[in-house]
């Protein structure tokens, strides 16, 4: 064991290198100002004649977004049939209108859509296009499914009746009923008086139009749901006719 009085070895201090006096020393010219500076003149508005500022057309910036990108739409098998007769219907406004590939693969029941980087400018084209096809896939009539593409303020909201009362055996036929109506005259008034398409496919129901449209379609099938008395729901409709009328 080493005493403790030992004494310790000295460690060697190590020389600083000399400086020699013809080195060349890189230095940093490039101080914050200058990157704030930079970035203003970056951000600057350029103005025109009348002194309104100028922008770069948002079509522009939209077109070099476009991303090679694919979608597979499911078709549900009772509608293969439809969707093979109005093929020839269903895509010129995919092919023209948005300039979107597409192809019906029989083997997956599906149809497949594609965007091509040097037709396709619209970077939502992909998103309308499905949103089209499963419109027609859900049952709603071609032409009110192409005014999809056409108008930007139209969405499409599902329910099933289950959602707003438990029912089963006939009562829920009878709410069914209830919703269509004689010869679907029910189903007619709550889509011309709120302005909206219906689709009725078994216990699932719905609808496309405008967000306060769906809203107001949606309060009267409900109401028709819980078992309100037609006459009522008639009522209400023609209070929401004549403020639309006066709305538009």
């Amino acid at each position: 064991m080493v005493a403790p009085t030992a004494l310790k070895k000295k460690q060697p201090i190590a020389k600083p290198d000399p400086i020699i006096e013809n080195e060349d020393v890189l230095i940093n010219t490039n101080t914050d100002m200058d990157v704030e500076d930079e970035n203003s003149n970056s951000n600057k508005v350029v103005l025109d004649a009348d002194g309104k500022p100028k922008f770069t057309k948002q079509s522009l910036i939209k077109a070099s977004n476009i991303k090679p990108e694919m979608r597979k739409i499911p078709v549900p098998p009772h509608r293969m049939a439809p969707l093979k007769q109005q093929w020839s219907k269903i895509y010129p406004p995919l092919v023209d209108h948005l300039k979107l590939q597409v192809r019906m693969n029989l083997k997956t029941k599906t149809v497949e859509l594609k965007t091509n980087l040097k037709f396709t400018k619209d970077p939502d084209a992909l998103q309308k296009g499905a949103d089209f096809l499963k419109a027609f896939t859900l049952g709603f009539d071609l032409d009110d499914a192409i005014a999809l593409l056409r108008l930007d303020d139209l969405y499409i909201e599902s329910f099933e009746i289950k959602d707003v009362k438990t029912l089963n055996g006939d009562h829920l036929s009878r709410a069914i009923g209830r919703i269509a109506g004689k010869d679907g005259r029910t189903k007619f008034s709550i889509e011309n008086a709120t302005r909206t398409r219906l689709v009725i496919a078994d216990s699932k129901i719905h609808i496309l139009g405008g967000y306060t449209n769906i809203k107001m379609a949606r309060e009267s099938v409900m109401s028709l749901i819980l078992g309100a008395p037609p006459g009522k729901v008639y009522g209400n409709l023609r209070t929401i006719a004549s403020r639309l009328k006066e709305r538009y």
